[in-house]
């Protein structure tokens, strides 16, 4: 899908951008053909409107017709639309000092890559000059703690694990370990669970009181679509 999308916009961006007219229907048209790519790849309809509208009350302004490059000034709009559309500000994570300690909750669907994620997230924090910690609090898919094992060897970050089924007392002495060593942040990858499971929601919640996160980060899959909205929803009123 992600592949669909840049190849549609390449060809809509490459068709455009050399013209050294445009008109109000080579707007119109452009627009139309990405709103189709949008909407094909599962973006929100209401947000899909407000790009089109915002991007044609733009673009049909004196500055794209009489440009001396029209063609490169309506791309440069386009793009900045995208951007502001998906989010032009950097937010950092909010981790305290590296003399405190730091607590990042991992959760999320079943596949969706939670693991794979914390083990990344590990090794920035560790380039940043912090200390992390990883914890095997995935207790129910199989080889779960053995695939964190193996991906904190791969970038000397320790893993704390314990053989139990207790998830939330893992992350508990996770914590309580790594202010008993030196360790400034704790990442605690957890179990992916359907936001619809009361059981597995109710070990989240209890997980959350217990080790007390400043960053709970929930990792979606990126062929999810606009039910990521839903999602994201879900496990924040739960939590």
């Amino acid at each position: 899908m992600l592949e669909k999308l840049t190849n549609t916009f390449s060809s809509i961006i490459q068709t455009v951008s050399g013209k050294s007219t445009i008109t109000e229907k080579n707007i119109e048209d452009t627009v139309g053909q990405i709103k189709m790519a949008l909407l094909e790849a599962d973006v929100n309809l209401r947000v899909v409107r407000r790009f089109v509208n915002s991007t044609i009350e733009e673009a049909k302004g004196e500055k794209v017709l009489r440009a001396v490059d029209p063609g490169q000034q309506f791309v440069k709009i386009i793009y900045d639309k995208l951007v502001a559309m998906l989010g032009d500000e950097k937010t950092d994570l909010h981790l305290k000092g590296p003399d405190t300690q730091s607590v990042i909750l991992m959760l999320g669907l079943q596949g969706a890559g939670k693991t794979t994620a914390a083990h990344k997230l590990a090794y920035r924090l560790s380039k940043d000059g912090r200390k992390p910690l990883l914890a095997a609090c995935d207790l129910v898919r199989p080889a779960a703690v053995e695939q964190l094992v193996q991906l904190g060897a791969k970038i000397n970050v320790p893993v704390y694990k314990e053989d139990t089924k207790d998830a939330v007392k893992v992350a508990r002495n996770a914590v309580d370990y790594a202010a008993k060593n030196g360790f400034d942040t704790v990442i605690v990858d957890t179990a992916g669970r359907l936001q619809i499971d009361d059981a597995m929601m109710d070990e989240l919640v209890s997980m959350k009181k217990s080790v007390k996160p400043d960053e709970v980060i929930l990792v979606a899959d990126a062929m999810t679509g606009q039910n990521a909205v839903d999602i994201a929803q879900s496990f924040d009123e739960k939590l």
